[in-house]
Protein backbone atom coordinates (compact mmCIF):
# COMPACT_ATOMS: atom_id res chain seq x y z
CA UNK A 1 0.00 0.00 0.00
CA UNK A 2 3.32 2.17 -0.42
CA UNK A 3 1.86 5.33 -2.29
CA UNK A 4 -1.56 3.90 -2.90
CA UNK A 5 -4.23 6.37 -1.84
CA UNK A 6 -6.88 4.43 0.08
CA UNK A 7 -10.64 5.87 -0.08
CA UNK A 8 -13.60 5.59 2.45
CA UNK A 9 -16.91 6.45 3.12
CA UNK A 10 -19.54 6.33 6.19
CA UNK A 11 -23.23 3.85 4.91
CA UNK A 12 -24.97 7.35 3.95
CA UNK A 13 -21.79 8.87 2.13
CA UNK A 14 -21.65 12.00 4.14
CA UNK A 15 -18.29 11.72 5.83
CA UNK A 16 -15.39 10.47 3.58
CA UNK A 17 -11.64 10.10 3.86
CA UNK A 18 -8.60 9.35 2.04
CA UNK A 19 -5.78 7.64 3.36
CA UNK A 20 -2.04 7.78 2.53
CA UNK A 21 0.44 5.41 3.81
CA UNK A 22 1.20 1.54 4.93
CA UNK A 23 -0.89 0.03 7.27
CA UNK A 24 1.57 -2.52 9.87
CA UNK A 25 -1.42 -4.57 11.47
CA UNK A 26 -5.31 -5.79 10.73
CA UNK A 27 -6.94 -7.57 13.87
CA UNK A 28 -9.99 -9.04 14.50
CA UNK A 29 -10.70 -8.52 17.79
CA UNK A 30 -13.20 -9.95 19.91
CA UNK A 31 -13.06 -8.67 23.08
CA UNK A 32 -16.53 -7.68 24.75
CA UNK A 33 -16.36 -3.82 24.13
CA UNK A 34 -15.34 -4.27 20.58
CA UNK A 35 -18.14 -7.04 19.81
CA UNK A 36 -20.77 -4.09 21.75
CA UNK A 37 -20.12 -1.06 19.51
CA UNK A 38 -19.75 -2.69 16.21
CA UNK A 39 -22.86 -4.75 17.32
CA UNK A 40 -20.75 -8.03 15.84
CA UNK A 41 -19.09 -10.86 16.56
CA UNK A 42 -15.94 -8.87 16.80
CA UNK A 43 -14.26 -5.65 15.06
CA UNK A 44 -12.22 -6.06 12.09
CA UNK A 45 -9.71 -2.73 12.45
CA UNK A 46 -6.27 -1.46 10.41
CA UNK A 47 -3.71 0.11 12.57
CA UNK A 48 -1.48 2.42 11.43
CA UNK A 49 1.19 4.43 13.39
CA UNK A 50 2.53 5.78 9.68
CA UNK A 51 -0.35 6.50 7.28
CA UNK A 52 -2.56 9.99 7.17
CA UNK A 53 -5.90 10.67 7.26
CA UNK A 54 -7.48 13.69 4.99
CA UNK A 55 -11.31 14.21 5.42
CA UNK A 56 -12.90 15.04 2.17
CA UNK A 57 -16.30 15.60 3.14
CA UNK A 58 -18.69 15.20 6.57
CA UNK A 59 -15.62 15.88 9.21
CA UNK A 60 -18.31 17.96 11.30
CA UNK A 61 -20.46 14.95 11.09
CA UNK A 62 -18.00 12.67 13.27
CA UNK A 63 -18.20 12.46 16.83
CA UNK A 64 -15.69 10.27 18.70
CA UNK A 65 -16.73 8.46 21.62
CA UNK A 66 -14.01 7.27 24.93
CA UNK A 67 -15.37 4.79 26.96
CA UNK A 68 -15.02 5.94 30.31
CA UNK A 69 -12.02 4.96 32.24
CA UNK A 70 -10.43 2.76 29.38
CA UNK A 71 -8.66 3.01 25.93
CA UNK A 72 -11.15 2.14 24.19
CA UNK A 73 -12.61 4.52 21.49
CA UNK A 74 -14.06 5.18 18.12
CA UNK A 75 -15.55 7.23 16.05
CA UNK A 76 -18.75 7.33 13.98
CA UNK A 77 -21.17 9.43 11.40
CA UNK A 78 -23.81 11.12 13.65
CA UNK A 79 -26.17 10.58 10.51
CA UNK A 80 -25.62 7.07 10.18
CA UNK A 81 -23.60 5.65 12.55
CA UNK A 82 -21.54 4.00 10.90
CA UNK A 83 -17.76 3.42 12.31
CA UNK A 84 -14.85 5.23 10.96
CA UNK A 85 -11.22 5.83 11.63
CA UNK A 86 -10.21 7.28 14.80
CA UNK A 87 -6.77 9.06 16.00
CA UNK A 88 -5.30 7.05 19.65
CA UNK A 89 -2.16 7.51 21.26
CA UNK A 90 -1.87 11.21 21.16
CA UNK A 91 -3.00 11.19 17.34
CA UNK A 92 0.65 8.45 17.03
CA UNK A 93 -1.90 5.61 15.92
CA UNK A 94 -5.10 5.79 13.51
CA UNK A 95 -7.51 2.92 14.05
CA UNK A 96 -9.43 2.55 10.66
CA UNK A 97 -12.45 0.03 10.60
CA UNK A 98 -11.73 -2.16 7.17
CA UNK A 99 -15.62 -2.29 6.60
CA UNK A 100 -15.20 1.66 6.27
CA UNK A 101 -13.20 1.20 3.65
CA UNK A 102 -14.15 1.46 -0.08
CA UNK A 103 -10.64 0.44 -1.64
CA UNK A 104 -9.53 -3.05 -1.82
CA UNK A 105 -6.31 -3.28 0.24
CA UNK A 106 -3.60 -5.55 0.26
CA UNK A 107 -3.31 -6.65 4.02
CA UNK A 108 -4.87 -9.75 5.64
CA UNK A 109 -5.82 -9.80 9.20
CA UNK A 110 -2.91 -10.54 11.25
CA UNK A 111 -4.71 -12.65 14.37
CA UNK A 112 -7.54 -13.15 16.04
CA UNK A 113 -7.40 -11.61 19.35
CA UNK A 114 -9.05 -11.92 22.56
CA UNK A 115 -10.77 -15.10 21.64
CA UNK A 116 -11.27 -15.82 25.55
CA UNK A 117 -14.06 -12.96 25.41
CA UNK A 118 -15.58 -14.24 22.64
CA UNK A 119 -18.99 -15.20 22.40
CA UNK A 120 -20.52 -18.46 22.65
CA UNK A 121 -22.30 -18.87 19.49
CA UNK A 122 -18.59 -17.70 17.48
CA UNK A 123 -17.08 -20.96 17.81
CA UNK A 124 -16.49 -23.83 15.17
CA UNK A 125 -18.67 -22.04 12.46
CA UNK A 126 -16.96 -24.01 9.68
CA UNK A 127 -20.37 -26.11 9.11
CA UNK A 128 -22.61 -23.04 8.89
CA UNK A 129 -24.18 -22.58 5.70
CA UNK A 130 -23.01 -20.22 3.30
CA UNK A 131 -25.08 -17.80 0.86
CA UNK A 132 -24.31 -15.85 -1.77
CA UNK A 133 -26.99 -13.15 -1.26
CA UNK A 134 -29.52 -13.13 1.18
CA UNK A 135 -31.59 -15.90 3.10
CA UNK A 136 -35.18 -16.76 1.70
Amino acid sequence: MDDKLITGQCLCGTVKFCISGEFESFFLCHCRRCRKDSGSAHSANLFSSKAKIAWVAGEENIKTFQLSGSRHVKSFCMDCGSALPVSQADGGLIVVPAGSLDSEIDIRPNAHICLASRANWDNDLASVERINGLPR
